[in-house]
């Protein structure tokens, strides 16, 4: 389920041409392409092949099946006509792997990202920042306390402090963990993490380096020259942004981490709300390999580990590997989870630091949600971190779009 860039998931077939056409309305990127409709197409003059190729193109994304993406769409079938296709015929025609298959015939394990209700893309949105509907409440499974504000119900370990919102309403600010287990029949402890959310004074002046954009169609893959230091509250100075801190680039874990987050950059972008990965050290094959194809947000490097330090309250959250991962079954399930969805993984670099997660207001409005990554390959809950991030969108981006 890697991102690729626009050329690649395009390819050289009945797509190839459409960049400029796709970027001139709007469609910049592969989780917005992937977000068509038949009226999106239509509107787009799409022809009936072009069709068919972006719908077997992005069904295949979904299923970390692209090797079969050139072949399956020379066929000139639709996606339909090739899922009631033969399973003899799929893997003699088309070269498929019998486990590649069962995946490719499943039609239940789409992963296919859709606005949620309460959000219509950002050229379209007229909406106040802060409203939610009940259904939405039920579906991101949250409660209204007695000021009316909604609050999460702890599905995770959490705990919170006062945030800000631009408007005066303020909601409580949450660090959060999933829980862990006690290792080798409780002769070894899980390390603590803190109970409180980081305060701004602990982030704002941390230095730190930009490697990468934020990907767009048809830039170089990397800065051809090397940005200088930089202060890290510059990067959401105007907009709120989301400070994914990576363990480790090329462990497999973390690229499905990156992309289940990226996946949903449509919805970000609708929120104001930009993304940022923090790497806390510099392989430049690591990086050529990580951006776009598993994160196409902005890549920045925290070379004094300083995010990672505010995530364990100051100090640095470390594990080793035989008793922070063999030891220890949910950081087994968790990698179980992540193999299951097809990536590649290499083991280069430091990959005892623990990572996590920051969501930060604009300006100085402070950390909002701070999520930890206790076991191995823990994921901050999507469903929190689109809760958080439509509470603190920022007010001046939506009068901005309200305008447009």
């Amino acid at each position: 389920m890697a991102s690729f860039s626009m050329e690649e998931f395009l390819g050289d077939g009945a797509l190839r041409g459409l960049v400029p056409k796709l970027v001139e309305g709007g469609w910049d990127d592969v989780p917005t392409v992937k977000m068509m409709n038949s009226e999106d197409m239509d509107s787009m003059k799409l022809t009936r092949q072009q069709k068919d190729a972006l719908e077997i193109r992005s069904y295949l994304h979904d299923r970390s099946l692209m090797i079969y993406a050139d072949r399956l769409e020379a066929s000139e079938k639709s996606l339909v006509e090739l899922l009631n296709t033969n399973i003899a015929v799929l893997s003699s025609q088309f070269g498929m792997k019998r486990g590649h298959i069962a995946r490719f015939i499943d039609r239940t394990s789409a992963c296919r990202i859709s606005m949620p209700p309460y959000l219509t893309p950002a050229r379209e949105r007229s909406m106040s920042p802060y409203s939610i509907s009940s259904s939405t409440k039920r579906q991101l499974n949250v409660r209204t306390s007695d000021r009316g504000s909604s609050v999460f119900e702890p599905s995770i370990e959490q705990s919170a402090i006062d945030f800000k919102l631009n408007d005066g309403y303020v909601f409580k600010g949450i660090v959060a963990c999933e829980p862990a287990d006690a290792r080798l029949c409780g002769c070894i402890q899980p390390p603590p993490v803190v109970d409180d959310v980081a305060p701004y004074s602990l982030i704002e002046n941390i230095s730190i380096q930009k490697l990468t954009p934020e990907y767009k169609v048809g830039m170089q893959r990397l800065l051809t020259t090397e940005a200088p230091p930089m202060k890290a509250s510059e990067l959401w100075h105007d907009k709120p942004a989301i400070i994914l801190c990576i363990r480790r680039p090329g462990c497999i874990m973390c690229r499905a981490e990156a992309h289940q987050l990226y996946s949903r950059k449509p919805i970000f972008d609708a929120m104001g709300v930009q993304l940022v990965a923090a790497l806390h050290e510099k392989i430049e094959s690591e990086i050529k390999e990580f951006w776009p194809r598993y994160w196409g947000g902005i890549v920045i490097l925290d070379r004094g580990k300083d995010f990672f330090k505010a995530l364990g309250g100051g100090v640095l959250l470390k594990d080793k590997f035989i008793t922070g991962f063999l030891l220890n079954s949910r950081a087994i399930a968790n990698y179980k989870r992540a193999k299951a969805i097809g990536l590649e993984r290499n083991f280069r670099g430091e990959g005892e630091i623990k990572g996590g997660l920051f969501i930060i207001g604009n300006g100085k409005r402070g950390i909002a949600y701070q999520f930890v990554e206790r076991n191995f390959g823990d994921w901050a809950p999507i469903a929190e971190v689109l809760d958080i991030c439509r509470r603190i969108q920022s007010d001046g981006s939506s009068h901005e779009e309200s305008k447009s």
